[in-house]
């Protein structure tokens, strides 16, 4: 079975409304009716869980492990900071277990995929949370998106693509790299054949170099370098679009937008390019109380500008470029603002690309 199939879009983007209400949390949190500590007296000798939604080896789980190693010497009584990966579903699984399930003491903390936050706003019944009602805490960087592939499979760029079907790897429908070919392909007439069910992207990777794909259509500049950077230098990774407008200044590729030729096609782009600012987002459960989300904010916001940490982040090809609780909270807002007619067009184009999803590994 495929990842694919494991998930159904649900038809109209407007019971979003109904259905949030449906999921909220409703009354006071267990926290907030006992009363709140704040400061140190909240933090000291407490463990803090910091939830990876997504695979072990994979660019988010690096990022939360350096963080982490310097967080907590930023908030008030040190607490200690263990690090856990919740895996599935490409984030789904371990965003609704933070939204519903998780204690909303200040005590769990989470990051996710970006792509994740996007589904209930495209009608996915799986989706059983409120992007907007989150406790945002900051986003680690605003990076650049990548089609990349691997040398000697006949694809060097996107236009080969729009003349011969390839395989491509990727984890599930909520993840970027199976959002972003299945876009291409009924924007801008790619071929990418979606082969979905890996378990994150150190399995992807390797999916490519056993030749069982050619690439990933939706990856982090950052990550590659991170991860493959010995293998791009050498030649094997190519990048054969920036999925983002213009020419980045790093690398040599052309834009998506470069073969956008409908008004369509671009406000699509411009819709997934939104998404995309949300970086590498960390939150809290909805309902914490509001003194401990002021004071993880401010020590998120400290240990971003930590000379330590950022020496770290750098020897180990870590992009850090943060955004504020409070500015990705804004540009949460902001994407549910999205006009409805362009979330349809794309909750279409995916809904199109499940049911012509070629599967993954162990599929019959």
């Amino acid at each position: 079975m495929t990842a694919g199939s494991r998930f159904s879009i649900s038809r109209c983007v407007l019971a979003l409304t109904v259905f949030v209400g449906v999921v909220a949390p409703q009354g006071r949190s267990a926290a907030e009716e006992a009363g709140s500590e704040s400061g140190e007296a909240a933090f000291k000798g407490k463990t803090i869980n910091f939830i990876v939604a997504l695979a072990a080896g994979g660019g988010y789980d690096q990022y939360a492990r350096t963080l982490a190693r310097h967080l907590e010497r930023h908030i008030p009584g040190n607490p200690n900071i263990v690090v856990q990966n919740m895996t599935g579903a490409a984030g789904m699984r371990a965003t609704n277990w933070l939204y519903n399930v998780a204690p909303r003491d200040g005590l769990t903390i989470g990051i996710t995929q970006r792509s994740v936050l996007v589904e209930p706003l495209l009608g996915t019944k799986e989706a059983r949370f409120d992007p907007t009602k989150f406790s945002w805490l900051a986003s680690l960087n605003d990076e650049a998106f990548i089609a990349v592939t691997w040398k000697d499979r006949g694809i060097d760029s996107i236009k080969d693509a729009q003349l011969k079907e390839y395989a491509v790897a990727a984890d599930g429908p909520a993840s970027d790299d199976y959002i972003w070919p299945a876009v291409l392909n009924a924007t801008i007439g790619t071929k990418f054949k979606i082969v979905s069910g890996y378990t994150g992207k150190a399995e992807e990777r390797l999916s490519v170099k056993r030749g069982e794909t050619v690439g990933l259509i939706g990856w982090s500049w950052a990550a590659l370098q991170t991860q493959e950077w010995d293998d791009y230098k050498a030649g094997n990774w190519r990048i054969i679009a920036h999925l983002g407008k213009g020419k980045h200044p790093e690398f040599d590729a052309p834009s998506i937008y470069d073969f956008a030729t409908t008004d369509q096609a671009r406000e699509t782009f411009d819709f997934l390019d939104a998404t995309l600012s949300l970086g590498r987002p960390v939150f809290a459960p909805p309902g914490i109380p509001k003194d401990r989300e002021a004071v993880l904010r401010a020590a998120f916001a400290a240990a971003l500008k930590d000379p330590a940490f950022l020496a770290e982040a750098q020897k180990q090809k870590l992009d850090i470029s943060p955004a504020s609780g409070e500015e990705l909270a804004a540009r949460v807002e902001r994407l549910y603002r999205t006009p409805a007619a362009v979330v349809e067009h794309t909750q279409a184009v995916r809904k199109q690309a499940m049911g012509l999803d070629a599967g993954g590994p162990g599929s019959p």
